[in-house]
């Protein structure tokens, strides 16, 4: 399909508009009051969609509108106010949506049409906003509309909260900023209004964004950031980059003369880590070293063997799952190539060349699998603990991604269900040396295993030691789910693995130190699903335990 206007892709299911004023109050913009279940303030619901309120998915206050939008052919205005707005002031709009499955976006209506929601950005709040300068002293609409897209379902929940209209005004300059200055250098391309962007802090909250920009145009953003450790995303809606095929857009970030993050060439999204502060620099793969929240482990202070293990497990239980398909998400923003080749492609631990250059490479987003026939095809999602030994896509085994690792999806599937292990005669090799085959005598354990490289062994034990915390309450019933989670699992909740396991995962764990790269994964692991590893945070633990 050719990149089209609007139209080609507007099949439209709803409008959930407010309006307000610099002038006035909006009537409920954060949809904290609500009367018969329906938002205060708020009228003209139509049949297309159906509104709720809700206390679980919030970005501020207590409450949030629960949108389920029921249809691909509504076009008429679901939520209505009107805002007065003066000849000459500049208003800043801005909405936060909230998706969940990615079938539906959401686009604001600010006196007319203006930029989308990203739809594939699922389960997190994400701003829309739009800077309006009124020509006329009048009354406007402002608000969202949505639209199906690919995978709408004929049903889609959205979560919407704190609307704010406020008073435009420019970004302080740098001398007013007694923190770090930075600024974001952007020239558009032919299609501007896709263009939009954040910086996320380290725990995950939106610090400075921007959106709905015109073609062509140059635009200089400024934000005033703290010392810490950020995530700068830039977002394509349409999925292909701001460079080249229609026009030649590019990004650069920077704090005075120093580049924190640039770039022009990509699909939906490009995500750089970059850090303030003393270790000021760009997302390398070597800079600052995520640490744990303090008192994070604090209860576990005093404890060995087994008591450990489930103090751990009382730390890390009842994450918040976010469901199989936000995985996707997840390797687009924290399973980058940032530490061998450093060219921000996937990073494929069934391929990947730690010593030298790739035999291929995968662009996130569009290199996901999909079907395969052989190994470059795409990448998947690799349980590393297989699903079939805890009963399939059960969640929230499923989905946690402590476990679940980009690679090569025709080497996931050579390596099936079968179990971690050190291959004596190998009847399959990956590019990188991962292999299939018999096992080595060493392991007193005989039949088929699967051995990725030294560089990522101690990743994968690491997880194993996770799986075996994390599921404490339900991972002894796991032992006869199959032949292979037999040949693993001993039936306990204690020691969990037969003890060949425990002697291969502690000499992995131990001849593969906890790296760079798994320290920031954990931390982003932290910050998409609420808890962490503790095997990573502190690699003391497997021997204190096991």
């Amino acid at each position: 399909m050719s990149h089209g206007t609007c139209n080609k892709i507007m099949l439209a299911s709803s409008l959930l508009c407010l309006a307000s004023s610099a002038m006035a109050n909006i009537n409920n913009a954060d949809f904290e009051t609500w009367s018969a279940g329906a938002p205060s303030g708020w009228s003209t619901i139509d049949s297309g969609i159906n509104l709720s309120s809700n206390s679980n998915v919030v970005y501020s206050g207590n409450y949030s509108a629960r949108v389920t939008v029921n249809t691909g052919m509504q076009s008429n205005t679901d939520l209505l106010q009107m805002v007065d707005v003066v000849a000459g002031e500049s208003y800043e709009f801005s909405a936060w949506v909230y998706h969940t499955e990615g079938g539906v976006k959401a686009r604001l209506v600010v006196d007319g049409y203006q930029g989308y929601s990203n739809s594939a950005l699922t389960n997190q709040w994400q701003q829309i906003s739009y800077q309006y300068t009124a020509s006329v002293t009048t009354s406007i609409d402002v608000g969202l509309r949505f639209y199906d897209v690919t995978g709408f379902d004929g049903s889609e929940v959205v979560y919407v909260d704190n609307f704010a209209p406020n008073t435009g005004t420019p970004p302080p300059p740098a001398g007013g900023c007694t923190d770090n200055q930075v600024a974001l250098t952007l020239t558009t391309d032919n299609y501007g209004e896709e263009t939009s962007w954040q910086i996320t802090n380290a725990q995950g909250s939106t610090v400075a964004s921007g959106g709905s920009y015109a073609a062509n145009t140059n635009y200089n953003e400024q934000a005033c950031l703290v010392d810490g450790d950020y995530t700068l995303t830039i977002f394509d809606s349409y999925g292909d980059g701001m460079c080249c095929s229609f026009g030649n857009g590019s990004y650069s970030l920077s704090l005075g003369q120093t580049v924190l993050a640039s770039g022009a060439s990509f699909q939906s999204s490009e995500a750089t880590p970059f850090s303030l502060g003393d270790n000021t620099g760009g997302g390398n793969g070597g800079g600052t070293t995520p640490t744990e929240p303090t008192g994070y482990y604090v209860t576990t202070q005093g404890l060995t063997g087994y008591a450990l293990k489930t103090e751990l497990y009382n730390i890390i239980k009842d994450h918040n799952s976010q469901g199989y398909s936000a995985i996707w998400g997840f390797y687009d923003l924290a399973s980058r190539d940032k530490y061998f080749e450093n060219d921000n492609s996937i990073l494929d631990r069934y391929s990947e060349n730690p010593a030298g250059q790739d035999s291929y490479n995968y662009v996130a987003v569009s290199d996901q699998c999909g079907t395969y026939n052989s190994e470059a095809d795409c990448y998947n999602r690799e349980h590393s603990f297989p699903k079939s030994w805890f009963g399939g896509t059960v969640e929230p085994m499923n989905s946690d991604v402590h476990h679940i690792f980009a690679t090569d999806g025709y080497v996931n599937s050579k390596r099936s269900n079968y179990p971690f292990g050190e291959v004596a005669s190998a009847s399959y090799t990956s590019s990188n040396g991962s292999k299939l085959g018999s096992a080595a005598s060493s392991l007193n354990y005989s039949g088929t295993v699967f051995e990725p490289i030294d560089e990522f062994k101690g990743d994968f034990a690491r997880a194993y030691f996770y799986m075996a915390t994390r599921y404490e309450n339900v991972i002894a019933n796991w032992q006869n789910n199959t032949t292979y989670s037999n040949a693993v699992l001993n039936g306990s909740s204690s020691q969990v693995f037969e003890n060949w396991v425990i002697a291969m995962l502690l000499k992995w764990h131990n001849d593969d130190p906890v790296s760079q790269l798994e320290l920031d994964r954990n931390q982003a692991a932290f910050e998409f699903q609420g808890n962490r590893n503790p095997f990573v945070d502190h690699p003391e633990f497997a021997e204190m335990i096991w």
